[in-house]
């Protein structure tokens, strides 16, 4: 792939990155106007009780959108409008969350890689850009550290690719408990999938445009 080529698929991925931000706020907010009977903590505390699990704790956090799972904790955080929220989107959330907690306790490969990765990849992306500044400055005398922090990123890369199928799964694992359970109804459950379907393309392209930088890295190496 040339420099220009991946340089248009950067812009590419910048401009459906703003698309599908902008797509997945006006999904959510036309489906928090989709009134449910459970708020997406009761949603939380049923879905796990339903898989036997009693040692997570579902709490409420600060901010939009920043709902996730805590392996370490073992806590559900909601926020606060998906905590509170009666309406399919925070159902769809809460439930999505929840599904990441069902995948921990039945030793669901890829996250158990991701979980794996975490550590590795939250020190390499705190030295990436060092690593590569230092390799572009001292390339002539030192080459192999440019390609050592190409690889850093490689990882970063690598990891945002595994993530895929674990939001993937856990989004399906949601629908299909919020269907089962009676949440969501013939009518809303094409909603709590598309809420889920527009969050899960935010991951997707992530996933491409840390692929085009690490093309690019490469390029520029080969160049040099």
């Amino acid at each position: 792939m040339t420099s220009s080529m991946i340089w248009i698929l950067i812009i590419a991925v910048m401009i459906l990155s703003m698309v599908v931000q902008a797509r997945l706020k006006s999904r959510f907010e036309k489906y928090s106007d989709v009134p449910t009977g459970l708020s997406g903590a009761e949603v939380a505390q049923r879905m796990l009780q339903a898989h036997g699990i009693h040692d997570v704790n579902i709490v409420s956090i600060e901010g939009t959108l920043t709902d996730h799972y805590n392996p370490q904790t073992k806590t559900v955080n909601l926020s606060h409008d998906v905590y509170y929220g009666r309406n399919v989107a925070a159902a769809a959330v809460a439930a999505h969350e929840c599904g990441h907690v069902v995948q921990h306790a039945v030793g669901y490969a890829p996250l158990q890689l991701r979980t794996a990765l975490v550590p590795v990849v939250k020190f390499a992306n705190s030295m990436i850009s060092w690593v590569l500044l230092a390799g572009l400055v001292l390339y002539q005398a030192f080459p192999s550290l440019l390609w050592i922090g190409i690889a850093m990123f490689g990882l970063s890369t690598l990891f945002s690719f595994v993530t895929l199928p674990v939001e993937i799964n856990a989004s399906s694992r949601a629908v299909q408990w919020l269907d089962g359970a009676g949440v969501v109804s013939y009518e809303t459950k094409p909603m709590a999938e598309d809420a889920l379907k527009w969050a899960a393309y935010t991951y997707v392209i992530a996933a491409i445009g840390s692929l085009a930088t690490l093309l690019y890295y490469i390029s520029a190496a080969r160049r040099r």
